[in-house]
């Protein structure tokens, strides 16, 4: 089960909340902000500027925690990978940067993936 490990509540990422109810997922998810400044899934206006990931389901209008900078284990993911966001799904997959795959992060081991999803900081 994926989890954040390494995240600095200061500068780490922020809280926003969501726009839609979502149902819990061990994945990790690309999101961004929409119009009225709540999360969604995707790049929303902003593009992909973070990630999520909770096995709980949480409620519309619930806060959440985005990570735009730390650590996340159990992952389960390809060792020494670059990894993207889909723009539209947030699912991310090592295919290469394009209009809809935003680099959001790169793995170190197969169970721990190094997320940097500012924009503009990986190319």
């Amino acid at each position: 089960m994926a989890r954040f490990d390494k995240y600095n509540p200061v500068s780490g990422g922020f809280r926003a909340p969501l726009n839609a109810a979502y149902t819990g997922s061990t994945a990790i998810i690309g999101v961004g902000i929409n119009g009225s400044g709540k999360v969604v899934v995707g790049s929303g206006i902003t593009g992909v500027i973070g990630v999520i990931c909770t096995p709980t389901s949480k409620a519309a209008g619930d806060v959440i925690d985005v990570m735009t900078d730390g650590e996340i284990v159990q992952a389960g993911l390809v060792v020494g990978t670059l990894y993207t966001a889909n723009t539209t799904t947030g699912v991310l997959s090592s295919g290469a940067p394009s209009a809809t795959q935003t680099p959001v992060g790169w793995t170190v081991e197969a169970d721990r993936v190094i997320i940097r999803a500012q924009r503009g900081l990986i190319v």
